[in-house]
This record gives structure tokens, sequence and C-alpha cells, in this order.
């Protein structure tokens, strides 16, 4: 489920009026299902604004004496631009440092889609993530980095193939402790 369904069920006839005042005829054959399929896509891309962070996190905390940095990297993600509804894609990294409970591995990718299944600004995912993590965390530290390619500025604008954005977020230790954050952001940098 996304915001979408909650508009009624006429994203379909939206769509094909759409192609209509592209200058397309919605009946021939390339098109036939076209918007039926755009419908369940834009769904299926915006389903984030249906999903609670405390529920993409479930029941996977767990108390545990561990008290070194946390990091999942190379998370890939794919998101729609809420300028131009043309997506940007990448990657995120994710590290937290715990402070007596940890989180289930595969809920930090969840969390990063969960915010990237919604209309998004890059830098507005990115702090995002971070905050639903130490929401619902609690840890010493967040540290997001996130690296992306827009496809609206390059298809459009300026036309600049292959760029790519990064941004961070910092909170807690990792924000105010240089020591702590030149250690993250090597953990996140590091490659094999």
């Amino acid at each position: 489920m996304s915001i979408l369904p909650r508009v009624g069920d006429d994203l379909p006839r939206l769509v094909e009026e759409v192609l209509r005042r592209l200058g397309e005829d919605p009946a021939r054959e390339g098109l036939l299902g076209t918007p039926e399929r755009v419908a369940r896509s834009l769904r299926y891309l915006t389903e984030g604004y249906d999903l609670d962070v405390r529920d993409a996190v479930g029941d996977a905390l767990f108390e545990q004496d561990y008290d070194e940095i946390v990091a999942v990297r190379d998370i890939q993600f794919y998101s729609l631009c809420e300028h131009h509804l043309l997506p940007f894609f990448g990657t995120a990294h994710v590290a937290y440092l715990p402070r007596g409970r940890v989180v289930g591995l595969s809920k930090i990718p969840r969390l990063v889609d969960l915010h990237a299944h919604r209309l998004q600004l890059q830098e507005r995912m990115t702090r995002q993530i971070a905050e639903s993590l130490e929401e619902v965390v609690r840890p010493d530290g967040v540290a997001v980095v996130v690296e992306a390619r827009h496809l609206c500025m390059e298809m459009r604008g300026v036309e600049k193939a292959g760029s790519q954005t990064v941004t961070s977020c910092m909170l807690g230790c990792f924000r105010t402790d240089a020591r702590s954050r030149a250690e993250v952001l090597a953990l996140l940098r590091a490659r094999p």
C-alpha cells in the first residue's frame, strides 16, 4: 500500500489522460495496459508513506553489551525526486555506535527503503534514515552517507551523466567527537 490508493482508483485513468496530452494513443498496442502498470509502479515506489519506522524494525532489537561501531555499507536504493518525479538511485552506508542494544542487520536496509520509497530529496532522505535509526535504537551515535545519481540532472537540465551527489548526516558522538567521526567515515569508505 502507498499513499496513491487513497486518492481513489482513478490513477490509471489519469495516466491515460497524460498519455493523450503527450500526443499518444493509449489504445495502440504498445501502450495497452500501460496506465495500470504505471499505477502499480507508482504505488510500489511510494509505499514508504504507509510504513512506520517501528513496524519496519519490529522486534529485532536485542540487548547486547557491544560498544563498537556497527556498519552496513553499499545498501542499494531507488527513489523518486520530488521535483521532477524522475529516479535517483545509489547506495547508502549506515553505521551506529550501540549503547546496550543492537538492531537486526536486515532492518537497516529496510529503514533505507522505507524512506527511499517516498517522493524525496536526497538530503532529507539521508537525515530521515539517521533519525529513524536513532529513534529506534537509541545509540551513542549514527552516521549515514548516501551516494546517488539523479536522472533529473542526467536526462534533462544540465545533462551531466554519471555525476554523483554525496550527502551525510552525523548524529550523537559522530557529530560531536572528531575522532569518532573520522573512525566511522574510514569504515564507511573502506573497500576490500
